[in-house]
């Protein structure tokens, strides 16, 4: 790190005005406690945020936060002024979860854990950000730059960002925001300085169909559908920048004597360079067209040939924000301050979109521990000494990135 942002991180912390804060999310750390279980018991599958987005918008504004708004695509904005010279640094975590609507959200308590779907990624998130308000404000601290939080839509698999895409190109404060910081999953081991680019497309393969043994020789969608994902598979990419692709989700067909009218694959393309996701996305659609054409050609079209639709499903761009960004370096203090020794990585979050615009950003970690993210057993631990550890990392972090203690 640079003896600069170490000596930043230095001063915010041995200040009388931030061990007034730390103290007050020490004290308040059962509130933040209740307030994930809060949250967290609210389902808000990707698309249908709106019921936890409005809690945490009330939340907000009980917390004295200013312009308190949702906006069009659903995120929650709220204002925290700052010396006003026009500068916004951004704080954000998703409302969103991977689970669909329905699905048991209760919180179960276990001594300091807390297990739920969703109560890690990101909920727990949501909370520490109005934890870090109410102690900016128990401390009296008034950062250099405005800080925007904002509870966001759309992060995981099928939102594709949407509530990040809106923020940035048509959202109020697009053009005012400086740095972005998400804050994503209690891990306070990793900071994501580089997001990692996909394209997602179904592809529906169909033909004319018929009876597995009367309509024998006609050509079939399957036999294309498994053609293409073979040449998927043989397809060599490179190593670094690490480059993936995978045939993830597939269904259709009729009955297990037909050929089918119709089948369909979900393919998912990564990579951690724009100019790579392009190669590839141009040989998958390549490949596709070709094993079309190869079973169009080797079977009889006499009642129809194959034809394949290609629906693309997710869209994430690529960017990276430079390890020696002031943004990265503080964050990097930060943390190390607090006993941690982050390394960095690339991961697909919501920084990806402001990273891909050229604005410093990274996602960090909430604090604690937590471990089955995605899954029914997720949970997380709310013991106070790692949790406000990492909080209060966290929280030296957004001053820093804000211009320091007024």
């Amino acid at each position: 790190m640079t003896t600069a942002a170490a000596a930043t991180i230095r001063s915010i912390m041995s200040s009388e005005a931030f061990r007034r804060a730390a103290a007050t999310l020490a004290a308040e750390h059962e509130r933040t406690v209740r307030d994930i279980i809060t949250l967290t018991e609210i389902e808000a599958p990707s698309f249908q945020e709106a019921r936890r987005a409005a809690a945490w918008r009330d939340m907000a504004i009980a917390h004295g936060l200013s312009e308190v708004e949702i906006d069009a695509e659903g995120n929650v904005t709220a204002l925290r002024r700052g010396r006003g010279n026009g500068r916004l640094v951004c704080i954000a975590a998703h409302l969103d979860t991977v689970f669909p609507a329905g699905t048991d959200v209760r919180v179960r308590r276990e001594g300091t854990r807390l297990l739920a779907p969703g109560v890690g990624d990101d909920t727990r998130s949501l909370a520490v950000l109005l934890a870090w308000n109410r102690a900016l404000d128990a401390a009296g601290i008034t950062t250099r730059d405005d800080l925007l939080f904002v509870a966001d839509v759309g992060e995981e698999g099928p939102g594709d960002l949407r509530g990040m895409r809106h923020l940035f190109t048509v959202g109020r404060y697009k053009d005012r925001i400086a740095a972005f910081i998400t804050v994503d999953s209690p891990d306070m081991d990793h900071i994501a300085v580089g997001g990692v680019g996909s394209k997602r497309y179904r592809a529906t393969f169909s033909g004319p169909g018929g009876h597995s043994y009367g309509a024998f020789g006609l050509v079939n969608p399957l036999y294309a559908m498994a053609d293409a994902i073979a040449r998927l598979g043989r397809i060599q990419v490179p190593v670094k920048p690490k480059t993936t692709y995978s045939a993830s989700v597939t269904g259709g067909g009729t009955s297990i004597n037909s050929i089918p009218n119709s089948v369909w694959t979900e393919f998912d393309l990564r990579s951690e360079a724009r100019s790579e996701l392009e190669r590839l996305e141009q040989q998958f659609l390549s490949l596709v067209d070709a094993a079309v054409n190869a079973e169009n050609a080797a079977r009889s079209t006499r009642a129809g040939k194959i034809a394949v639709t290609l629906q693309k499903i997710g869209d994430r761009p690529a960017g990276q924000t430079a390890e020696a960004e002031p943004l990265v370096q503080f964050a990097r203090a930060a943390i190390e301050a607090h006993g941690f020794r982050p390394d960095f990585e690339w991961s697909s979050t919501d920084a990806n979109i402001p990273m891909s615009l050229g604005i410093p950003a990274i996602k960090i970690g909430s604090g604690g521990t937590g471990g089955r993210a995605h899954s029914l057993e997720e949970w997380i631990d709310v013991e106070p000494d790692a949790s406000l550890r990492g909080m209060t990392a966290g929280l030296a972090t957004v001053i820093a990135a804000a211009g320091g203690l007024a």
